[in-house]
């Protein structure tokens, strides 16, 4: 009896450990392209360039290397002045009502396309850790 309650529990467990795995990066970007076409797109055009004066740029952003505050922009919405490139911004970024994983996967595809670059790869607990 012993043996084969061990047995679940381990059979349970691996079940869980594989369920629970991170979704591949390939699989993230895809998901983040659809979810900018759906929420970012409308401001921050097909290309990430945004709107002169009114919407920032994505593209080639020195504003996004920040993770956290991109994350809480994202997650929380943002208003007041902000600084994307020299340029001054002072709009309202409503929150997009989000949840953690799809926050991930923008991240992800923007910090992948329209000259932006990095190595880290944005996950579901990462933008849970950004509190307001």
């Amino acid at each position: 009896m012993k043996g084969i309650s061990l047995f679940l529990i381990g059979s349970f467990t691996g079940l869980s450990l594989f369920l629970y795995q991170q979704k591949p990066l390939a699989q993230s970007i895809a998901d983040g392209e659809e979810i900018y076409i759906d929420f970012c797109m409308q401001c921050h055009m097909t290309n990430g360039e945004g709107v002169p004066g009114t919407f920032p740029p994505l593209a080639n952003s020195d504003y996004l290397p920040d993770i956290n505050k991109t994350i809480y922009a994202l997650k929380f919405g943002l208003k007041g002045p902000i600084t994307v490139n020299g340029k001054a911004y002072n709009s309202v970024m409503a929150s997009q009502g989000l949840d953690d994983e799809e926050i991930a996967d923008v991240m992800n595809y923007i910090l992948r396309n329209w000259g932006n670059e990095t190595e880290e790869v944005i996950t579901e607990e990462k933008v849970a850790s950004v509190q307001k």
